[in-house]
């Protein structure tokens, strides 16, 4: 089940990862490194505030709406609560931008503001899909998020002047449009009929994810800030560029086994009871195990070539170290919210997120402070990784106070024992190739890291080969039918 829904998910999140990173490769070409630091920031104070201020709502409608057939009035209610709460976001962007870049703040506020309401436009119609169960079309209108918000910044770049406002501006344009559509799908099949929850309901669950988000910040953006503070735009740009390429593949497995399981986890625990959910996560974390690993030891042991060929000249060699880092944040991050999270938004008390979130800013914060003066974009990852792992322990103690998870060491073992092998097997081809062209070397080099990776898999876990050619014949075989 859980293997069909990320493989449902994944070409969505993989297309929509990918355009993102080919926006980075075409991006910091076309402006410098400052203009791109910039850009970032736009980013960074975009999802600071719309995670504190709506994004609550998604999680909210999630587990209070239903899924299947959804009514009319539980949208409605929603979408006034968002109107609201989006006012109320655009207030605290227009004055965080004073602060975080006072010499261009007007330009900083359009973009960040713009940010937001097309953000808020675009999640309330992809999370109404999500409700209905519409996963094919979801997968679809994401697709099409992806290819309009590469091609609008590209070109509004070859237009306007190469700015970071025209390619925030542009990437907007982009998320606006398949919002619209979305939006437009997803009603059609809304049904009549009074909200299944009351604004109370939607509040009382809500704020504590407020405040989560809030006391997130720390852990999740504060080293970018930190690195503009105490340095500038072009430090943001170094980590940033290095965060998208050591992040990127390993957010797109644990985002598409979220998007397909936290429905389904909820859904177990409401009919089943808790025993039953925490069975279902133990199966989520072996999973996560077995792709997040292997994809993490590939980026380590070929950064170096990934850097060269990605990214311009001016960020080779500074972000080498920073892979490793950020890699380790990126699967803390991902067991934390799709695992350890899961539990506790089952069991309805997502205040209790907010001890661990806050444990992981404070640390975030503290190595931040110790590390960025003197080490710069490395203090900022060492401070992210320190960050993550706090939070992703204090998770585990919580959440195994509510719903204990049967660890699968056996699985985890043989995840990193794969691991290990891929990352040595691409390391050592592509060290040996280092000389040549740097597309040979990591052609190579992820060749043979993939090869072992196949190899490993079908050695250690037979069964789990022939399940997914299984899945994908079927899947293969009800889309041409």
């Amino acid at each position: 089940m859980f293997l069909r829904s990320t493989l449902i998910y994944g070409p969505a999140i993989l297309f929509t990862r990918i355009s993102a990173l080919l926006l980075l490769i075409v991006v910091t070409r076309l402006i410098n490194q400052e203009e791109y630091g910039l850009l970032t920031l736009v980013v960074t104070v975009g999802e600071m505030t719309d995670a504190a201020v709506t994004n609550w709502l998604r999680i909210a409608l999630l587990r209070l709406g239903g899924t299947g057939n959804i009514s009319r009035g539980s949208l409605v209610l929603a979408g006034k609560v968002m109107l609201f709460t989006t006012i109320l976001a655009l207030a605290i962007a227009a004055t965080a931008s004073v602060f975080v870049v006072p010499v261009r703040w007007v330009e900083f506020s359009i973009a960040v503001c713009t940010y937001l309401v097309v953000s808020a436009i675009g999640r309330f119609a992809l999370t109404t899909l999500q409700m209905q169960q519409r996963h094919s079309t979801y997968s679809l209108l994401e697709c099409l998020r992806g290819l309009l918000q590469l091609a609008f910044p590209i070109g509004a770049i070859a237009i306007f002047p190469k700015t970071f406002l025209v390619v925030s501006l542009g990437t907007s344009g982009g998320m606006l449009i398949a919002g619209v559509i979305a939006f437009v799908v997803a009603s059609r099949r809304v049904t009549a009929g009074p909200a299944r929850f009351t604004a109370h309901e939607l509040f009382s669950l809500g704020l504590p994810l407020v405040v989560v988000a809030l006391v997130g910040f720390g852990m999740n953006s504060s080293e970018r800030l930190f690195l503009n503070a105490f340095h500038d735009a072009t430090a943001v740009a170094i980590f940033a560029a290095a965060y998208i390429l050591a992040r990127q593949p390993i957010d797109i497995v644990g985002y598409a086994i979220n998007v397909g399981t936290f429905p389904e986890v909820m859904s177990r625990f409401d009919e089943e009871g808790p025993t039953a959910s925490g069975e279902l996560l133990s199966q989520v974390m072996a999973l996560m195990m077995q792709l997040c690993l292997p994809v993490a030891a590939m980026l380590v042991a070929l950064n170096g070539e990934i850097t060269e060929l990605l990214l311009p000249q001016s960020y080779h060699g500074r972000t080498g170290l920073l892979f490793p880092a950020v890699a380790f944040a990126a699967v803390c991050a991902n067991l934390t919210s799709v695992v350890y999270g899961a539990v506790i938004h089952a069991h309805k008390r997502p205040w209790l997120l907010i001890i661990a979130t806050s444990l992981g800013s404070v640390a975030t914060i503290a190595l931040s402070v110790i590390l960025i003066p003197n080490l710069d974009e490395l203090g900022a990852a060492v401070a992210l990784a320190g960050g993550s792992a706090m939070a992703l322990g204090a998770c585990v103690v919580i959440s195994e106070r509510l719903t204990p998870i049967p660890v699968p060491w056996r699985d985890i073992a043989l995840s990193l024992v794969t691991a290990c092998a891929t990352g040595t097997a691409a390391y050592l081809a592509a060290t040996v190739l280092r000389d040549m062209p740097v597309l040979i070397p990591l052609a190579v080099g992820g060749t043979a890291g993939a090869s072992m990776l196949l190899l490993m898999t079908w050695l250690l876990r037979p069964a789990l080969v022939r399940k997914v050619f299984t899945t994908i014949r079927r899947n293969t075989g009800t889309a041409q039918g």
